[in-house]
């Protein structure tokens, strides 16, 4: 499977991004969709995922400010980030994680640059 990530930018502190991570190609059955991000110098760090049953978990830095969704039809997790923080900056990844006839898969996209000013 393929994602592709889209929707970062540039943004002041208190704004709004929305990111998309579209998935394409050979479906191996997901169960769960995740955001990573990384800033410069640091290791990437789980931001958010969800479930194939819709299940949503946040790092604490983000909860109650990011929020994890899925369009099945759209085969599209989305992650709505508000509030944006200038720690919030780095490059988001999206990873899919499931199986293909009883192997273990899982797929990264390209990252999208989010940059929050202050």
């Amino acid at each position: 499977v393929q994602l592709q990530a889209s929707g970062g930018g540039l943004v002041q502190a208190g704004g709004s991004l929305r990111l998309s991570c579209a998935a394409s190609g050979s479906i191996f059955s997901i169960n769960a969709v995740s955001w990573y991000r990384q800033a410069p110098g640091n290791q990437r760090e789980l931001v958010a995922s969800i479930s194939v049953t819709g299940s949503a978990k946040y790092a604490d830095s983000v909860k109650d400010r990011f929020t994890i969704s899925r369009d099945n039809a759209k085969n599209t997790v989305y992650l709505q980030m508000n509030s944006l923080k200038p720690e919030d900056t780095g490059v988001y990844y999206c990873n899919a994680v499931g199986s293909l006839s009883g192997i273990p898969k899982s797929s990264w996209g390209l990252g999208t640059q989010v940059t929050v000013s202050s």
